[in-house]
């Protein structure tokens, strides 16, 4: 893997130098066709109307010239450079001066769209620091280099510096700016445990954090590496673009040949007008435009995408997704938080609210499970935050036992505590819980049933919001999970989901993900976990979660590194935006080439005029390939 400065020094900053060089090569073959025609004495013009040909058309001529001995096929280039060299053999020196000079600054103009792709992550890239202060043994602090940083490593990072590396808080709590990565303005709060990304910035109090990845595996060299391999792997339209080329360029090659000699006997016309001519068509038939039409715009939208905090791993990606029907989401972690929160308390009447739950949280205090530590962080929400130790019985699958001040307390699932009692309890207060997916807990004293607590892994506010707008736009939405009927519809109603698949393991996910591709043809599959993996590797496009494990990351197409599923629906609008462009691109090249041979077949085009025609609609599709770097 690539690291970041050989990732800057190999790309953007070489790109940078090109683009620049060939610009002002560009320009001053500009200048010196404009002496050339405003000093008139004929020796001196076509000296510099030579001077203006190799200055500006080098770059481009040696690329069409490296590419043609590469791929063993001509290419755009090389109609220009003999377009140029025909137009002067028959005195248009002008003409053919302008026509590199035009071509140059396209060129130019085309090297920029690409470096700027490269340059929008570079700008990232460059926030990682170079150095970090690593926390010594005795207490000290020592400034190395972050490639002398090894796992497990502890670092001080002081308010205003940028973490050196991924980890996690060990000491400390301050604020952090995310900002370079999600796209998020608003600080994020950061306590002891928390996790911690390198190039974000730490705002407001010294920490102490733990180096938990290598550099190598750190989120910044994970945006390297789908951007690379984005940009290098091209969309099926642009690979059909560039296969289309090579042919196309034949075609008009055998064409001009014919055109050569043809028209003078069929058409009667002379033989200066016969060259000229074909020199005209040789210029207008050329698909610069043409080529040009797509891969601008799909850079554009991946730099766009990454900006954010959505990664794609492919221009392919960005057509399936325009095209997107439906979408399957699983449910935990992706449409909810993940873990469960305590919804319900309810305590017998004669019962204090908060003696109960203090005893009730004692005794969950004693077990790791998700639930118990739930009802425990209830407990400290509301104020009972000091909880004595004591022994209990675990009864795996059912509840626990404890004894309370000679009272035999059972806490658990409604056959554990007496099912008749706990169903009965609050008038049947279960029965309507349940229905809410809700998962209720009972605790029993000596008395009866003294306590139910209801709990739900609660459906994500922001998630609510992303169906909405997958809705608008026309996208079905299916939740696959692996939750029982009654938890699965309730969730599924609540965040607004069209249709559910309840029990759903790996393999049923599969088998649903192909019956949605059979009836949608292009759908898409968001899931952040390894039992994911093969629903997001059947899927169309598959999108993780960005906090999702490294197996999901892996197979799925699309990243949303800040778990924000509303990027879904702006990637979904990007990639249709992107799509309309390309289409508008296409249409408006092949129209300006229609129209430009049939002028020039009924001589109402001259060679300025073609050249101009030809030349500028490949700048106008490469800036309208550019609109797709507004983030709007």
């Amino acid at each position: 893997m690539s690291t970041i400065h050989e990732f800057i020094q190999r790309k953007p900053l070489t790109q940078i130098i090109i683009s620049h060089v060939e610009l002002v090569a560009a320009l001053f073959s500009g200048i010196l066709i404009l002496i050339a025609w405003l000093v008139g004495n004929e020796t001196s013009s076509i000296i510099l109307y030579i001077l203006a040909f190799v200055i500006g058309g080098f770059a481009k001529a040696k690329e069409g010239m490296e590419a043609t001995i590469r791929d063993k096929e001509l290419n755009v280039e090389m109609l220009m450079i003999l377009a140029a060299i025909g137009s002067s053999i028959i005195g248009y020196w002008t003409e053919g001066a302008i026509l590199i000079f035009i071509f140059a600054v396209s060129g130019a103009l085309e090297t920029y769209t690409m470096n700027k792709s490269d340059k929008e992550i570079s700008s990232l890239m460059e926030l990682q620091p170079e150095e970090a202060w690593k926390l010594n043994s005795d207490g000290t602090t020592t400034r190395v280099s972050i490639n002398e940083l090894t796992l497990g490593d502890h670092l001080v990072v002081k308010p205003g510096e940028r973490i050196p590396a991924d980890g996690i808080v060990m000491r400390g709590a301050t604020s952090i700016d995310e900002a370079a990565i999600s796209g998020e303005s608003i600080p994020v709060s950061k306590q002891v445990n928390d996790e911690l990304f390198a190039g974000t910035v730490n705002i407001s109090g010294a920490i102490t954090m733990e180096m938990t990845k290598a550099n190598e595996d750190s989120l910044f060299q994970k945006i390297i590496q789908l951007v690379q391999s984005a940009q290098d792997e091209k969309s099926p339209a642009q690979q059909f673009i560039e296969r289309f080329e090579g042919t196309y360029v034949k075609v008009v090659l055998i064409v001009v040949g014919f055109m050569l000699f043809l028209p003078h006997f069929l058409l009667d016309w002379d033989w200066n007008t016969t060259f000229y001519r074909a020199m005209v068509l040789l210029v207008v038939a050329s698909p610069c435009a043409l080529v040009a039409s797509i891969m601008p715009a799909t850079l554009s939208a991946i730099s766009n995408g990454a900006k954010n905090g959505i990664l794609f791993k492919g221009g392919v990606h960005l057509e399936n997704v325009s095209e997107m029907k439906a979408i399957a989401l699983d449910k935990t972690g992706t449409l909810t938080q993940g873990k469960p929160i305590v919804t319900d308390f309810f305590t017998r009447e004669d019962l204090d609210f908060k003696t109960t739950l203090t005893t009730l949280a004692t005794i969950e205090a004693q077990s790791n499970h998700p639930l118990a530590q739930a009802i425990t962080a209830y407990a400290k929400i509301n104020g009972i935050d000091q909880l004595p130790s004591l022994p209990i019985e675990d009864k795996p699958g059912f509840g626990l036992l404890a004894n309370i001040n000679g009272q035999m307390i059972t806490v658990g699932k409604p056959d554990f505590v007496n099912k008749e009692d706990a169903l009965a309890f609050h008038q049947g207060i279960a029965e309507t819980l349940a229905a809410e997916g809700k998962t209720v807990i009972f605790m029993r004293d000596e008395k009866g049933i003294a306590a139910a607590v209801a709990l739900k892994d609660t459906v994500r506010e922001e998630a609510k919001e992303a169906i909405k707008l997958l809705h608008s736009l026309g996208i079905k939405t299916v939740m696959l999970t692996g939750d029982n009927e009654t938890t699965a519809k309730a969730i599924a109603k609540e965040a607004g989901i069209d249709q559910y698949y309840a029990e759903c393991l790996p393999e049923t996910k599969v088998e649903k993900m192909k019956t949605l591709l059979k009836e949608y043809k292009f759908v898409g599959m968001v899931g952040d976990g390894i039992n994911d993996a093969p629903a997001l590797a059947t899927a169309t496009t598959g999108f993780a979660m960005g906090e999702g494990t490294d197996v999901a990351l892996e197979t799925a197409d699309v990243v949303l590194m800040k778990n924000d599923l509303s990027k879904i629906a702006y990637a979904v609008k990007m990639s249709r935006k992107m799509q309309r462009i390309v289409k508008q691109n296409i249409i408006f090249s092949l129209s300006v080439i229609a129209v430009l041979i049939i002028s020039n077949f009924l001589q109402a085009v001259d060679l300025p005029l073609g050249v101009i025609g030809h030349e500028g609609s490949t700048i106008l599709v490469i800036l309208n390939g550019l609109r797709m770097l507004n983030r709007n």
